[in-house]
């Protein structure tokens, strides 16, 4: 059992450092309105907290490192084998997206 919530802990720092690294280039910016992603992150709401991060920044023209950051958090999260089976877009979708525009713009 320890050894599963030490796992379960380590992917929870891996994905808060993802979405914090996010939010820190959000902050950046002017008029952009971050409180509720820090409350989700603050109560540990990660699920919650990236929608949100991938809403802000999906009309914004940011950098590939904030997608970067966020797929890596998608990844950890799986939120990408989730996505299979949702009708609906979700964050991870977004996150490809982006991916895969700043590729094809290399």
């Amino acid at each position: 059992m320890t050894g599963d919530r030490e796992a379960r802990q380590a992917s929870w720092n891996q994905t808060r450092g993802h979405l914090d690294a996010a939010r820190a280039h959000l902050t950046r910016l002017p008029d952009i309105e971050l409180s509720a992603t820090l409350e989700f992150l603050e109560h540990n709401e990660l699920g919650l907290a990236i929608d949100c991060l991938v809403e802000l920044a999906d009309d914004l023209d940011l950098p590939l490192s904030v997608w970067q950051h966020l797929d890596r958090a998608a990844r950890e999260m799986r939120l990408y084998s989730d996505a299979l089976h949702r009708p609906h877009l979700t964050a991870a979708d977004f996150c490809r997206r982006h991916l895969a525009a700043a590729s094809e713009q290399e």
